[in-house]
């Protein structure tokens, strides 16, 4: 008598396969739903997402979500303009990262914080000569065709900017002279008179 050849069910890698899958559920939660296993192409989409969700939704009441980064705080950047590149940009703000990056992002992240920049120098003319480097670099990244992120920084007035340095530099030292103009508090004598009119010793 011939040796039977073995069903669509009896295929030892559809066994080793369900074997897997049980294994995984056993790990995932004894009481976790069956995933729909029947015959290949059988699960329907619809099927596949109920189980996920469950499964997601047991892990939630087991507390394995609880405690995770960020819980309980807004989004950061939600609601702000959309920016292509915020995953890039946050990767560099969150680790201090400088000098790295498209050009693209490095003129942008350096525009954003320009005046903290030029209110670092002391003289015009480095203002001045900051601002055509970056006015420069600006103008040499819109030409390369080299890939990445659109340019999208906008140039400087080189003009506009000084002015607005000189005038917040006249004004912290005004504060700054203002400050020491102001006469220091007089301290109070520790010799204080008695009530008669008489010196303590």
């Amino acid at each position: 008598m011939g040796r039977q050849e073995p069903g669509p069910a009896e295929d030892p890698r559809v066994a080793a396969s369900r074997y897997r899958i049980d294994r995984i559920r056993e790990d995932v939660d004894d009481g976790a739903p069956d995933e729909p296993t029947g015959d290949a192409g059988s699960s329907t989409a619809t099927d596949r997402t109920a189980y996920v969700e469950t499964v997601i939704q047991q892990a939630i009441r087991r507390g394995e979500f609880d405690d995770l980064p960020g819980a309980g705080r807004p989004i950061p950047g939600l609601g702000t303009t959309h920016d292509p590149d915020w995953w890039i940009r946050r990767k560099i703000q969150r680790e201090g990262l400088t000098g790295i990056g498209p050009p693209a992002l490095q003129l942008r992240v350096e525009h954003a914080g320009l005046q903290e920049r030029l209110d670092a120098l002391t003289r015009e003319s480095d203002v001045r000569e900051y601002l055509e480097d970056f006015n420069g670099r600006v103008r040499h990244a819109r030409l390369q065709l080299l890939g990445g992120p659109p340019v999208v920084t906008p140039t400087c007035d080189v003009d506009a900017e000084t002015a607005g340095w000189a005038a917040r530099r006249a004004e912290r030292l005004a504060r700054m002279a203002a400050q020491v103009e102001r006469p220091a508090p007089r301290r109070r004598s520790r010799l204080r008179r008695s009530r008669g009119g008489r010196g303590l010793p």
